[in-house]
């Protein structure tokens, strides 16, 4: 897969995100002896804990564009066995209920025909054995894309743009899937949904994730 898929310098160039990392959002770290990064410190999130498997840089940019305009669905397999290799021990010691995929819009998903969130959401879940579900979080709002965006202009944009339309009563603890974690305003909008249905505990995977700045203690 990854011969076909990735030339051997494109993949040499892939940066997988190791410890130490931030202990909320998963970010890499300068220092073992850093616990947060400086998005998290002094920060509440709505999710518990998250992890990426690649940092967005490199190649792994123009993996993931491709991945999501290119219509690459072949990408899928590589992506979902890269995070099961990483993070298939992480995710089962969660006890998750259901895995499910960050939605996009009907509007978003008319015009590129598929959610690249997920393809991977689902074959990672299928890999680990997990229980999985996309059509229980919706968004109910067609958002500016969120890289156009200021921080505090993406928060004001994902207001109220997800809700869920099940009932929850069963589920305690969901695992969310994404491509791309920035500042986790996506993520913290998705898991407010989530909570407010009923949901106690909110983690999430995503295939990158941005460096981040400064690290500091907690």
């Amino acid at each position: 897969m990854r011969d076909t898929l990735i030339c051997p310098e494109c993949f040499k160039k892939l940066r997988y995100v190791v410890e130490p990392r931030c202990y909320c959002c998963g970010k890499p770290l300068a220092h073992a002896q850093q616990e947060y990064c400086s998005d998290c410190a002094g920060k509440k999130h709505e999710f518990e804990q998250g992890r990426a498997v690649f940092l967005y840089q490199g190649p792994m940019r123009g993996i993931l564009y491709r991945y999501k305009y290119g219509n690459r669905r072949d990408y899928t397999e590589f992506l979902a066995m890269q995070a099961v290799r990483c993070y298939a021990g992480w995710v089962q010691s969660l006890d998750i209920d259901l895995v499910m995929p960050v939605p996009l819009s009907k509007k978003r998903m008319r015009k590129r025909g598929f959610n690249q969130a997920d393809l991977f959401g689902r074959r990672f879940s299928e890999l680990c054995g997990l229980k999985y579900e996309n059509k229980m979080l919706v968004r109910v709002r067609d958002t500016v894309p969120q890289k156009e965006l200021s921080v505090q202009e993406r928060k004001n944009n994902l207001k109220n743009a997800f809700k869920m339309n099940k009932n929850v009563v069963n589920l305690k603890r969901i695992l969310l899937v994404d491509d791309i974690y920035t500042t986790g305003s996506t993520i913290d909008a998705a898991a407010l949904a989530l909570k407010q249905s009923g949901i106690k505990d909110v983690f999430y995977l995503c295939i990158s994730i941005g460096q981040g700045q400064q690290s500091f203690n907690k």
